[in-house]
């Protein structure tokens, strides 16, 4: 289990992921920041200080470029918040905390508050050292509809139905509820050239933990995940070849790939903190 901490780290009211200017500010509805990495990759988390990360920045500036929706962003970075459904004992954290080398994860995630942009229902598969990724656009009013495990209405038929229909097999399967919120800011740099690499910085991860159905950046109930206190979460991510260029940053920065999940390290604070039942006795 992660340490407690005080009282001041985990309590009180946290709206600055929820306030204008920390809201993504994209051209228009349908575009939305996402890893643009293909369904079918690989997939190396490291946990690194934030000197470390900006030196691993400029390293990467030859052969990567901050993605679009970064580019955006006066700060150069942007939030994301994702509604991590489980079941009741928690199986799918449990997995995750154990390692398992088949396992899934179901989410639904968002770039903002605002009511009428799209949220994004997701399957993050592994099986064995290989991630897969299916996610579905939905409109933010149809999402207690689909959790309830009910069709959408004729007029609300969207191209992506059949991973829909996926989640909520998946879902009932476990009867799987909402579990908890999590939310970061992201710093993405990306190539377009045929072996796709995709490179990740997330930092200020908090979570909230919940059983509605709203996915949020804002309002109450956050609490600090420690995991990024002083520290960055870094993910590699690629669909064919491991490129030199990132050997020799690994080996210049010696960096120790490691398993890390922002939803089971959430949980796992949250139990420390009282907040969580049932304990994750592992």
């Amino acid at each position: 289990m992660l340490k407690s901490r005080s009282a001041k780290e985990t309590t009180g009211q946290d709206v600055s992921f929820g306030r204008q200017k920390n809201r993504p500010s994209f051209a228009g509805k349908s575009s939305e920041p996402a890893d643009r990495t293909l369904a079918c990759r690989y997939e190396l988390k490291y946990h690194i200080t934030e000197s470390k990360a900006e030196a691993i920045a400029q390293f990467i500036k030859p052969f990567l470029q901050l993605d679009r929706y970064c580019k955006l962003q006066r700060s150069g970075d942007y939030p994301i918040v994702s509604l991590y459904l489980d079941s009741g004992d928690l199986q799918l954290c449990r997995e995750s905390l154990r390692g398992h080398k088949n396992r899934f994860k179901l989410r639904i995630r968002s770039y903002t508050d605002e009511t009428d942009y799209p949220r994004f229902f997701e399957i993050k598969r592994r099986i064995n050292t290989i991630i897969m990724k299916s996610r579905a656009r939905v409109m933010n009013s149809d999402v207690p509809t689909l959790l309830a495990g009910l069709p959408l209405p004729p007029q609300n038929y969207t191209a992506d139905l059949e991973t829909i229909n996926q989640f909520q097999l998946y879902a009932g399967s476990i009867k799987a509820r909402p579990a908890v919120l999590v939310r970061y800011m992201r710093q993405a740099y990306e190539c377009d050239s045929e072996n796709r690499v995709r490179v990740t910085f997330d930092r200020k991860l908090a979570y909230s933990i919940t059983n509605a159905t709203q996915i949020r950046l804002g309002g109450r109930g956050w609490q600090h995940n420690p995991f990024t206190t002083g520290g960055v979460i870094l993910e590699i991510k690629f669909t064919d070849r491991y490129p030199v260029w990132l050997s020799q940053m690994v080996k210049c920065f010696n960096l120790r790939a490691r398993s890390i999940s922002k939803y089971a390290s959430s949980l796992d604070d949250s139990c420390v903190l009282k907040f969580c039942a049932p304990q994750l006795a592992l």
